[in-house]
């Protein structure tokens, strides 16, 4: 709880005294004292405390409020707006699920910020009205705004927007907004580090088309709905490949139990548990992997790495890295991922 007595106002020091209560209400948040939402002093009762005149006060709650400090009420008063560290540059990430891919870019753009940097985790499930909600309780109290935009229907198909996120997201300046995975509609207005779902696929499946020819067929196993569904923009660019080379090929919604496995079927899957699924039953009917099936994996894992599995996948660690160095240097851009074809043994 606020206590007067937590705040020193020196009148023989050279500091103003507008800046000794901006410091003083700073160290009272960072010491604890002072929780978020709580309210201070009317500027009345700060200036008849330390005999001040109420253009002092008003200075150091302008200055507080600039911060993003405090918060005005109309009618109510001044309130603690964050309680984060005050020195440090303050990081709203807001993905749409927690993966292993979005932890890994996660964890690269923390260590790429540095400790000079605070980052604020928060997940939205592809919800609209739940990223609206967070985005309402966080809105001017951050440095900068990391959005990754994944949402979806009530029919589970997946939208990289809608109109009200469209919305929100613009009403926050170019330089403090980074957009990641997904681009926006229309407009230049922000700044981000985005994946060509459709061309990503399609340039990465090019790549293996020379490996490809000891196959007779090609299966995408791609889930139509989902819980956190997944751009149709990946089975546009598969179709527009296997068309292109002629190739025969289905797309089915998961890996069911007793898939029918034929000798030179080529599966690309998307969700793990299809992936798994598929390699149990390829090691129930004695067929060898690559030799018999082959299997390409959308998105890498070390998992993946360690038992050699084909990828084609986005890279990460990169994204993470240049969405944090984007913010460390001030970058207003627009930059495409890298997105790679990974050849191992299942392939």
């Amino acid at each position: 709880m606020f206590s007067f007595e937590q705040i020193e106002i020196n009148a023989d020091s050279r500091k103003p005294k507008y800046l000794q209560i901006v410091d003083g209400i700073i160290e009272n948040i960072q010491a604890g004292y002072l929780k978020i939402d709580e309210r201070l002093p009317s500027i009345n009762n700060f200036s008849e405390e330390f005999y001040l005149s109420r253009d002092t006060v008003e200075k150091a709650y302008a200055i507080l409020k600039d911060k993003n400090v405090i918060v005005s009420v109309k009618g109510k008063g001044y309130y603690v707006n964050r309680t984060i560290l005050l020195s440090k540059t303050n990081v709203l990430f807001m993905i749409n699920k927690l993966s292993n891919y979005k932890m890994r870019i996660y964890n690269a753009f923390v260590n790429t910020l540095g400790t000079n940097a605070y980052v604020d985790l928060k997940i939205y499930h592809c919800e609209e009205s739940l990223f609206l909600n967070l985005w309402a309780k966080g809105a001017g109290s951050y440095d900068y705004y990391v959005v990754m935009p994944h949402f979806k229907t009530d029919e589970l198909l997946h939208l990289s927007y809608t109109e009200k996120v469209t919305k929100a997201l613009s009403k926050v300046p170019v330089n403090k907004l980074l957009l990641m995975d997904n681009k926006l509609p229309e407009g230049d207005n922000y700044r981000g580090i985005y994946q060509d779902f459709e061309n990503d696929i399609y340039d990465a499946l090019n790549k293996a088309f020379k490996k490809m020819s000891k196959y007779e067929k090609i299966i995408l196993v791609f889930p139509e709905k989902s819980v956190y569904p997944y751009p149709k923009r990946i089975l546009h660019g598969f179709r527009k490949f296997c068309v292109e080379h002629n190739l025969d090929f289905d797309i089915y919604n998961e890996v069911y139990d007793d898939m029918i496995l034929k000798p030179k079927d080529l599966f690309i899957t998307i969700e793990e548990s299809d992936l798994i699924n598929l390699l149990k039953q390829i090691k129930e009917k004695n067929l060898v992997l690559s030799k018999d099936i082959g299997l390409i994996s959308y998105n890498d894992t070390p998992l993946k790495e360690l038992f050699g599995i084909t990828v084609i996948s986005t890279d990460f660690k990169a994204m993470g890295e240049t969405a944090a160095d984007m913010i460390l240097n001030n970058k207003i851009a627009k930059v495409k991922n890298p997105f790679r074809f990974i050849d191992r043994k299942s392939f």
